[in-house]
C-alpha cells in the first residue's frame, strides 16, 4: 500500500495541470476539466445560476463564479468541509438527505437554476464491481436534484465512469433533455475510466 501511495504522490506532483492550478490559484486540477469543456460548449455564463455537487475542495465552484460574476449566484453542496470562495455559497451536507435538499430550495427562492454541474465521486476501493454501483448511485441522485431543479432548457454535467449501468443512464438523460452530447476532456488521464455527459436544453414534460 505503502509503495502503491508513493507512486501516487509522485504522479500527482509531477502532474502538469497539478502545477498549472497551483500556479493559477486554483483549488484543484479538476478545474481545467471544467475549463476544457467550457471552451468547447460555452455552458457557464455571466448572470447564471449555478449548482455544483460535490464541490470540495472547491475548484468547479471557483471557476463557475468567476463567469457568473456578481449578477449571478453559485451554489456549493458538499458532504465535506469547504473553505470559503468569494461569489460562492455553501452548504454542507449530504444532497442525498431532504433536509440538504429543503437547505437548497430555501436558498434558491424560487429562482430557476440554469446549470448543474457535479464532479462527484465515491470513495473508490479499486475494487470496480463496488465502486461502479456506488457511481452509478450517486450519478442517479444527482440526475433526480437537477431534474428538480433546473428551469426548462436548463443544462446538466455529470462525471460517470464507464461501466455497467452507464447505458441505461444516458438513455435517461437522453429522455429529459433535447441534446446528450460526451466529453473527456484532455485534462482527464487517459487511464480514467472517467468521462463526462452534458445533458443539454431540460425537455418540459406537459
Amino acid at each position: 500500500m505503502a509503495k502503491k501511495n508513493r507512486r501516487w504522490l509522485e504522479r500527482h506532483v509531477s502532474d502538469p495541470y497539478v502545477q498549472k492550478a497551483q500556479q493559477a490559484g486554483y483549488r484543484s486540477r479538476a478545474t481545467f476539466k471544467l475549463d476544457q469543456i467550457q471552451q468547447k460548449d460555452k455552458l457557464i455564463k455571466p448572470g447564471m445560476v449555478v449548482i455544483d455537487l460535490g464541490a470540495a475542495p472547491g475548484g468547479w465552484s471557483q471557476y463557475a463564479a468567476d463567469i457568473v460574476g456578481d449578477r449571478g449566484r453559485v451554489i456549493a453542496l458538499d458532504i465535506l468541509p469547504m473553505d470559503a470562495l468569494a461569489g460562492v455559497e455553501f452548504i454542507q451536507g449530504d444532497f442525498q438527505q431532504q433536509e440538504v435538499f429543503d437547505k437548497l430550495l430555501e436558498c434558491l427562492n424560487n429562482q430557476p437554476v440554469d446549470l448543474v454541474i457535479s464532479d462527484i465521486a465515491p470513495n473508490m476501493s479499486g475494487m470496480r464491481v463496488v465502486d461502479q454501483p456506488k457511481a452509478m448511485y450517486l450519478a442517479e441522485l444527482a440526475l433526480d436534484l437537477a431534474l428538480s431543479v433546473l428551469k426548462p432548457s436548463g443544462d446538466f454535467l455529470i462525471k460517470v465512469f464507464q461501466g455497467e449501468g452507464i447505458d441505461a443512464y444516458r438513455k435517461q438523460i437522453q429522455m429529459e433533455f433535447q441534446k446528450l452530447l460526451t466529453r473527456k476532456p484532455q485534462a482527464s488521464r487517459a487511464e480514467s475510466r472517467e468521462l463526462y455527459l452534458l445533458g443539454k436544453s431540460r425537455i418540459v414534460k406537459k
